[in-house]
């Protein structure tokens, strides 16, 4: 197939916040040209992308990571036979997996069904056509000999993109067709720690009480800007779903969720939503191209970094482009601080990019089905 990736670049200010925590409590950071900076996992984006898709895509498109899977196979198996009871569902459910080959352990709760020894990652399709082979062997039928193809086809847009991985069946793992980098500030940060104190309202009515706080503790936080990059491989992802069509909705859904969406740490706390100040979307038929070399020179602009770190970008995008010979295919801007990156494309609404990205998507697969290379 014809090498397409789509790149997505996002430069985006998160006021005080605690977006993504390590096992202290603290913000994620990272070293990175000498300094430290703000860092948000790639898992915590990417988590928060394939929650979004639920408001954009049909559940039967989207997929079910568990360990409960047993439960999960079962619960299907009942909605297709409600006269199988709970035990006997469950007991259907452990026999299919066993000859999909997962392996399953004792739960932590007692008497609680079985559970596979590792989040194993399924679409709905694969759910359903796991469910009615256990429904089918039970009537006396056989399972099916390609039983375990069953979990490996009619993959759901989260795990085409994402990719799975089965420790136990290594031929049941899913090769990921998008990367997503861990963010990072284009600044040096320093953490600061919140002091508050909760009242208990109940004590605080009784006179004869004193005047202490019924809670007090700390919270860390930091504000940053950050530079935020994904890749999706047109191929890979046309290889993970087959349908021309669903891997345009695939490649829509992204872009949209990726750009707007929040990783949920402490919001309750912090209020931290905001929106990207800029976007670079670029198609490419050479090589995907990160352009966090623009930052490895922290900012240090006290004025603000939003228009420094545009112009470093589009500084950067340039130069690489002079140095290697890439140019990509198209290249689509957009946010409310994006005039900087004019240079690299035409700004327009960020509504209007996604559908041209994905019609940009079609035309590139009908090229690589009708390119007589392509086998």
């Amino acid at each position: 197939m014809t090498r397409t990736y789509i790149d997505v670049h996002v430069l985006q200010t998160v006021p005080p916040s605690n977006l993504n925590r390590d096992d202290t409590g603290s913000p994620k950071t990272a070293f990175f040209g000498g300094v430290r900076r703000a860092r948000v996992s790639s898992q915590a984006w990417k988590r928060a992308a394939r929650k979004a898709f639920a408001d954009q895509l049909d559940p039967s498109s989207l997929g079910v990571r568990s360990r409960r899977v047993v439960e999960v196979i079962a619960d299907e198996i009942r909605r297709i036979d409600p006269s199988v009871d709970e035990a006997a569902a469950l007991t259907m459910a452990e026999g299919v997996l066993k000859q999909v080959g997962v392996k399953l352990k004792p739960a932590r709760k007692k008497e609680a069904p079985q559970e596979s020894g590792f989040l194993l990652f399924l679409s709905r399709r694969q759910i359903e056509n796991l469910a009615a082979a256990a429904v089918s062997e039970r009537d006396g039928g056989s399972y099916p000999d390609d039983v375990k193809k069953l979990a490996d086809r009619e993959h759901s847009v989260d795990i085409a993109l994402f990719g799975r991985m089965v420790a136990d069946q290594t031929d049941l793992n899913v090769d990921a067709a998008c990367q997503v980098a861990h963010a990072l500030s284009v600044h040096a940060v320093e953490d600061e720690s919140d002091y508050f104190t909760a009242v208990d309202d109940h004590k605080a009515d009784d006179d004869e009480e004193d005047a202490g706080a019924g809670m007090i503790g700390t919270v860390e936080f930091n504000s940053s800007t950050l530079y935020r990059y994904a890749t999706v491989d047109l191929a890979a992802l046309s290889k993970n779903l087959g349908d021309p069509a669903a891997v345009q909705r695939a490649v829509e859904v992204f872009l949209d969720c990726f750009v707007t969406s929040m990783p949920t740490g402490k919001q309750n706390t912090f209020a931290n939503r905001t929106l990207p100040d800029a976007i670079l979307v670029q198609v490419r038929d050479d090589q995907p191209v990160s352009y966090a070399g623009a930052f490895e020179e922290a900012i240090k602009d006290p004025d603000g970094r939003v228009k420094q770190a545009v112009s470093r970008l589009a500084s950067h995008a340039g130069e690489l482009a002079t140095a290697y010979g890439l140019q990509p295919v198209a290249t689509f801007v957009a946010g409310p601080a994006a005039a900087g990156l004019e240079e690299l494309g035409e700004r327009r609404p960020w509504p209007e990019i996604i559908p041209a990205v994905g019609e940009l998507v079609v035309a590139r697969l009908g090229a690589a089905v009708d390119d007589p290379a392509v086998a």
